[in-house]
């Protein structure tokens, strides 16, 4: 019975881990179901989460969120890019993931995955050009900070993802062993 609550969990933890996709807190839902199935069955000799791997999942989650904010932003800010630029490119990508992921709809499996990555590669893009011309700069200095905010959104989106595929393993590894 056991092996089914397992199948479960990394069956949903699997589910979480898409939602990055779409700007939603995936990792952070990995963390809460592996403390829902922690909390449900503890560690014991012979299986369960504990302590230790929820503080790893956690850290993990943390870094990830980091390493996603760093990178849109630096890539925007590197290039010269304002406040404004930036807030619109997080407004972008959110609507652009989410556009993005409706329009791969009709592919099955892997079009709504790919329609979210890219829709909110544009999204940030469209969001930084848009705050840097109403800050005021030409249309080719908007191009260059929406390039940098689209590239930063890219990495940073990629590396939320094998985080939270490693995650997605350690909780399933903590919870057989």
């Amino acid at each position: 019975m056991i092996y089914l609550w397992i199948s479960i969990l990394t069956l949903s933890n699997a589910v979480a881990w898409l939602a990055n996709l779409l700007t939603l807190p995936g990792n952070w839902i990995i963390l809460i179901l592996c403390g829902i199935y922690a909390w449900f069955f503890p560690e014991d000799a012979g299986s369960g989460i504990g302590w230790i791997g929820l503080a790893i999942l956690a850290l993990c989650a943390v870094v990830g969120e980091v390493i996603e904010f760093i990178a849109g932003a630096a890539f925007a800010g590197k290039r010269g890019g304002s406040r404004r630029g930036m807030a619109l490119a997080v407004v972008g990508t959110a609507a652009g993931s989410l556009t993005g992921a409706v329009i791969g709809v009709p592919i099955p499996i892997l079009g709504p995955v790919i329609g979210a990555l890219l829709g909110g590669a544009g999204g940030a893009f469209a969001g930084a050009w848009l705050g840097e011309i109403w800050k005021g700069k030409t249309a080719a200095e908007g191009a260059h900070v929406g390039t940098g905010a689209m590239i930063g959104r890219l990495l940073g989106t990629s590396a939320k993802l094998v985080i939270g595929a490693a995650m997605v393993v350690i909780a399933t590894v903590d919870a057989i062993w």
